[in-house]
């Protein structure tokens, strides 16, 4: 069995690094490793949430303080990566409730500001088609586009994307296929 990593080591290693990170003397350089295998696609899973360069950084700092802070109560009821995903999924949340609580906007109207920022951000190289892409997945429902975008962009499978969600599986099912329909629709309509 592996990790979700294609070219990562068996699960066995992830015990080991856990067992490690739980370890006081050795939790720092574990740590440091922990941070070389996930930092980089615990980052483009948040800037998707997020969208901005600043923004996500933020939040991965928050993310891996609090992992950091927290691995003791890892109990390996998933995968290290499913329960660093979950604690940046719920860090993004948290980041963009207070957004939303400081310019007293609706989540909508602060993914509208945060498009429009990441396309004037110097670290945004997408295309016309893929800014449209962006502007649709925001357009969908909150719960379709969080599944959505781990699903597509992040590559997780349908049972960690429940771990972290805490969705049965098929109504995740359900919702991702409802949002790819829905974004074939509208992409067709903006190619025609």
């Amino acid at each position: 069995m592996y990790t979700l990593e294609p070219n990562t080591k068996p699960l066995h290693s992830e015990a080991r690094l856990v067992k490690r990170l739980q370890s006081s003397r050795k939790k720092d350089r574990a740590f440091s490793e922990l941070l070389d295998l996930y930092q980089e696609r615990i980052y483009w899973h948040i800037r998707k949430m997020v969208l901005t360069h600043e923004n996500a950084n933020d939040v991965l700092q928050n993310t891996f303080i609090r992992v950091y802070r927290n691995i003791e109560k890892f109990e390996g009821k998933s995968s290290l990566l499913t329960w660093i995903f979950r604690i940046a999924y719920n860090e993004s949340l948290r980041f963009l409730e207070k957004e939303k609580k400081r310019s007293f906007q609706s989540l909508e109207d602060v993914s509208a500001y945060q498009i429009e920022a990441l396309k004037q951000s110097e670290y945004f190289d997408g295309d016309e088609l893929h800014a449209k892409l962006l502007k649709i997945i925001e357009e969908l429902t909150e719960k379709q586009r969080r599944v959505f975008q781990m699903k597509y962009f992040d590559d997780l499978s349908f049972r960690e994307i429940s771990e972290v969600l805490e969705v049965s599986e098929n109504t995740l099912k359900s919702s991702y296929y409802a949002a790819v329909k829905v974004i074939e629709e509208k992409i067709l309509i903006e190619t025609n």
